[in-house]
């Protein structure tokens, strides 16, 4: 009987939600729109997160061993991509526009004038010790300090003109030390087989043994999860607005009447409500797996996790229909339960990472977006398609969640227990 009763209420919902067309474009439309539109906007900002390389300008007027050493170095990181069509005026004006970030010139004749510099230093400090150096090597006046010009587009942030400068400066001390260390040396003569290449100290990274995938989301990564969690938790306005038509339309009151407990009443909005909460999360996916790839923006893989990811959608879809059970029980008009359930669905997305994610935002906002329900099934997600978590590491998530709706739900019929009394 009990279970009739609860096909009977999953019948009604879904009558309702019939009858509410627009609803079903804000449950289902919405979400997809945002989810395009959003991806494509910030997929050039995930990249640069991501550390895809930077286009800079290098000119090489020296052309010889040191410009050399540069520039294999520079061309053998994970930071820039190397435009050599330039000339030094070409470059300044490219940057100074804003078409570039920066520009590296190279001045001529670095590598002959650091080694004869070199050369000249230290035949200086092999003479004080007393020591004869090189007959052949005649002693020259050092020759000024060679200048390599960086340019940087005005907009450019002093973070990463600074990263750039300790760059270069960390790549032309080591040239340096290698060729002070050869020509020490050649002066006294050693023939011994050191590794002068070889680093005293060096860093190593330790990673998770989960970690050989990268702990950073790229924009699908975010954006698709991100966007179900907001699509799930805007149905808190249609889920509202007919528990307030119940009120208005006399339901609520043939409900308190009849023998049928008020929990059944929602547990059937429960599964009905679930219901579209998968076939957002299916649609969302759909969208991530197949449409993506065709903007050429990276498909949404989840091969060996759409267990974990249903699971997450459940429980995320439970504490969004609680917070819909709760708003509109108390509510007593449309115009309280749709503005303030859709102001608080846009408020809780915000801090909890949908818009912006959480690792970008401030420390403070980092600590507030531990309170959002959006940010637990966001982090649920993430453990799920970056770290490979199983249904356990998420264990804590996944109790967050199912408390929110519980503790909703229990607020909900302890107030219309309270409204039946008076």
């Amino acid at each position: 009987m009990l279970l009739y009763k609860l096909w009977r209420s999953f019948i009604k919902e879904i009558l309702l939600l019939k009858r509410d067309v627009g609803g079903i474009v804000i449950i289902f439309v919405m979400p997809l729109l945002l989810i395009v539109t959003i991806t494509l906007i910030q997929d050039s900002t995930f990249k640069n997160l991501e550390g895809s390389k930077i286009p800079i300008i290098f000119i090489d007027q020296d052309k010889s061993e040191v410009s050399k050493n540069i520039k294999a170095e520079l061309e053998n990181s994970k930071t820039f991509q190397l435009l050599t069509n330039f000339n030094e005026k070409s470059a300044q004006n490219a940057v100074f526009s804003g078409d570039y970030q920066m520009a590296i010139v190279i001045p001529e004749n670095l590598t002959k004038d650091l080694n004869s510099n070199i050369d000249s230093k230290v035949q200086t400090i092999v003479s004080s010790f007393g020591l004869e150096g090189d007959s052949a090597k005649v002693k020259t006046a050092a020759p000024k300090t060679k200048e390599i010009h960086l340019y940087f587009d005005p907009a450019t942030n002093a973070g990463f003109k600074n990263s750039v400068m300790n760059s270069v400066n960390k790549m032309v001390f080591e040239i340096e030390n290698k060729k002070i260390y050869k020509a020490f040396q050649d002066q006294l003569g050693t023939t011994e087989n050191l590794d002068e290449n070889k680093n005293l100290i060096s860093f190593k990274e330790i990673t998770p043994k989960k970690g050989e995938m990268d702990v950073m989301p790229n924009s699908v990564q975010h954006n698709v999860p991100a966007w179900t969690l907001f699509a799930i938790f805007f149905i808190v306005v249609p889920l509202s607005i007919n528990l307030v038509k119940e009120k208005s339309q006399g339901t609520s009151v043939r409900a308190r009447i009849s023998p049928t407990p008020y929990f059944v009443h929602i547990l059937g909005k429960t599964f009905t409500y679930l219901i579209i909460c998968i076939i957002q999360f299916l649609l969302m996916v759909a969208v991530g797996i197949y449409l993506f790839p065709y903007m050429d923006l990276p498909a949404f893989d989840v091969s060996g996790k759409m267990f974990q990811l249903v699971i997450v959608t459940l429980f995320a879809g439970l504490a969004a229909i609680g917070f819909g059970v709760l708003l509109g029980t108390i509510a007593d008009t449309q115009e309280q339960s749709a503005p303030f359930g859709a102001t608080s669905v846009v408020v809780l997305a915000a801090i909890g990472g949908i818009w912006v994610p959480v690792f970008l935002m401030p420390e403070f906002m980092q600590t507030v977006a531990k309170f959002s329900p959006m940010n637990w099934g966001l982090n649920a997600y993430y453990d799920i398609i970056l770290r490979n978590s199983g249904i356990g590491e998420i264990a804590k998530e996944l109790a967050f969640l199912l408390l929110f709706y519980i503790a909703t739900v229990a607020i909900s019929i302890f107030y219309e227990r309270k409204l039946q009394n008076i």
